[in-house]
């Protein structure tokens, strides 16, 4: 590798870990956001809820590391053309193979990375991330004991602790049980305690009443001195995960269980993740062409156009919406298979064109000249607010 072309690969790397970490960090956080509910209220220790915050690392990094090699890519560049070095690389006889090669040395690194953490890491990640779900919705104990909290169970049974008391018995007990449909019961109970018998969880409520509202609006209210509440069936969750594809390794997509409950229902979908897990890495070098056709040739600073940034990511996205798309319909429509490759491989050898052909990808004229137009008016707009602005403070 010549010098020119390792100082391009150490810019863009440099450009390209600060975008991943800041990206990365950025979307982690807000699925984590998403997500903290299901181990906050099941009341679950914080080791559990960064160790679920970790899991979900793996599947976003492969979405993450094509578009933070976009940016990096097309920022390099472009940095480079406002110093003038690409006029320079040219200058000196150097095609735009010079720029290209480590750009996409750079993208085979980043394909690589984003197919091992797809292939080894996500699927386990994604299988334990459901048991922590499972034990954190089955852990009923852990659950109740908490005071002055209303707690949903499962769909139609919810649970409120007022106080537990010192000898650990809980106090002022309210259970909203609606799961057999149209039969409303509520319970209050003065005191109570989770107990376990038989390998049953138990909740016996001590001196209460009963609500039960039938179908034809009749109520009735039958008093007691202890009831007993199964909370068994509940803790029984984490027994029973359901692994769906994405949940799966690679090796598994290709040979599945012929008695998995999924595939059965739906083989299909175990052909399309598989498609997707070898298309989605494909993305990185898809992107870093594009960068290279849009930013990777000398321009003048004299030339109206858009920032080649902004056209570098708008183009990614579409061809990454497109990918998104024709893989979601292929799930539907077998002929759209090979159309999951075609969207990659057809932008690839577009941007190849362009830059063999020592053309620059950019958005449609029409489209520059609105962007243009349109900013000019609104400087004007302000401007003009401004000097009426000015004018209206003179005395």
């Amino acid at each position: 590798m010549r010098v020119v072309e390792f100082y391009i690969l150490r810019r863009t790397f440099e450009v390209f870990a600060a975008a991943l970490f800041w990206t990365l960090a950025i979307v982690w956080t807000t699925q984590v956001l998403a997500r903290i509910d299901l181990v906050t209220d099941s009341g679950q220790s914080a080791f559990t809820f960064f160790e679920f915050a970790a899991l979900i690392l793996p599947s976003i990094i492969p979405i993450v590391v094509p578009f933070a090699l976009v940016i990096a890519v097309a920022q390099t560049l472009s940095t480079m053309n406002a110093d003038s070095e690409l006029a320079v690389i040219n200058a000196s006889g150097a095609s735009r193979l010079t720029v290209l090669r480590p750009m996409l040395l750079l993208a085979v690194g980043a394909t690589v990375f984003s197919f091992t953490v797809d292939n080894a890491l996500d699927p386990y990640a994604r299988e334990r991330s459901r048991h922590l779900v499972a034990e954190a919705r089955a852990d009923l104990i852990t659950l109740l004991i908490q005071e002055g909290t209303f707690r949903k169970i499962s769909d139609g049974l919810f649970v409120q602790i007022g106080t537990r008391l010192p000898d650990g018995k809980l106090g002022g007990l309210f259970v909203a049980d609606s799961r057999e449909e149209g039969i409303d019961l509520v319970y209050y109970a003065k005191t109570g305690a989770v107990t376990e018998r038989d390998g049953k969880n138990l909740l016996v409520m001590n001196d209460g009443v009963v609500h039960r509202k039938t179908p034809n609006g009749d109520v009735s209210v039958v008093r007691f001195r202890s009831y007993v509440f199964d909370l068994s069936v509940f803790s029984k969750a984490a027994d029973s995960i359901t692994m769906y594809p994405k949940d799966r390794t690679l090796a598994y997509l290709l040979n599945p269980d012929p008695n998995d409950a999924v595939f059965q229902k739906n083989p299909r979908l175990f052909r399309v993740e598989f498609h997707r897990r070898i298309n989605e890495s494909l993305y990185s070098i898809v992107f870093a062409l594009i960068a290279v056709a849009v930013a990777g040739g000398a321009r003048s600073h004299r030339e109206a156009r858009i920032n080649p940034l902004i056209t570098t990511v708008t183009i990614a996205l579409f061809v990454r919406w497109l990918g998104f798309f024709i893989t979601d319909q292929s799930q539907k429509t077998i002929w759209l298979t090979p159309f999951v490759y075609l969207v990659p491989i057809g932008s690839s050898a577009l941007a190849l064109w362009f830059v063999q052909t020592n053309r620059t990808m950019e958005l449609p004229v029409a489209w520059t000249d609105r962007l243009l137009e349109s900013t000019r008016a609104l400087a004007e707009r302000f401007s003009g607010l401004g000097r009426r602005t000015a004018s209206a403070k003179e005395p």
